[in-house]
């Protein structure tokens, strides 16, 4: 997770929503892109459960959106996707060839866990009491979306036991 540029103290509402709509917008491109690859791989249970995950942070950064606005209309943003990378998006190596929806399950579940934190640990440099609440909001949130991966997890049955090496090709002569 990495932020650049972004001075938490003197941040805006306008600013925070543009913030909080640019880290789902990441997020949705990310799972797209392990929907794609699932693809490529052929493991269509994963791919489902990334696109479920896409349509998640599609709507969710649309609600973001129409917040911003109603309140800020089409006013131009100061805060640019160049100054977040993996706040909420999964990680590039979280995608295996041959995932099992439970391991697709479980990168939704850290990428909701790694977002939480990224809320939390910006809490305290808050000043503005609306980018305050709207943060704490987002944080709220993001407990909800983990609670709901971990009760879809609780649905499936266990992994079979292979693990990602278990596909790996050995290496062979040139």
């Amino acid at each position: 997770m990495a932020i650049q540029g972004i001075d938490f103290a003197n941040l805006s509402l306008k600013d925070a929503l543009d913030l909080a709509i640019l880290v789902e917008d990441e997020a949705q491109e990310r799972y797209e892109e392990f929907a794609t690859q699932m693809d490529q791989h052929q493991t269509p249970h994963a791919a489902q459960f990334f696109r479920y995950m896409v349509k998640n942070e599609a709507k969710h950064g649309q609600e973001l959106q129409a917040r911003r606005v109603q309140r800020f209309g089409d006013a131009p943003r100061s805060v640019t996707r160049a100054m977040i990378f993996d706040i909420e998006a999964p990680d590039y190596d979280a995608a295996r060839a041959f995932m099992s929806p439970r391991k697709a399950m479980e990168a939704a579940l850290a990428s909701e866990v790694k977002a939480h934190a990224f809320f939390v640990s910006a809490l305290p440099a808050l000043k503005d009491s609306e980018v305050r609440a709207l943060f704490e909001e987002l944080r709220d949130e993001e407990v909800e979306h983990q609670e709901m991966v971990q009760l879809e997890l609780a649905k499936l049955p266990p992994d079979s036991g292979l693990s990602d090496e278990d596909f790996v090709d050995e290496p062979a002569a040139q």
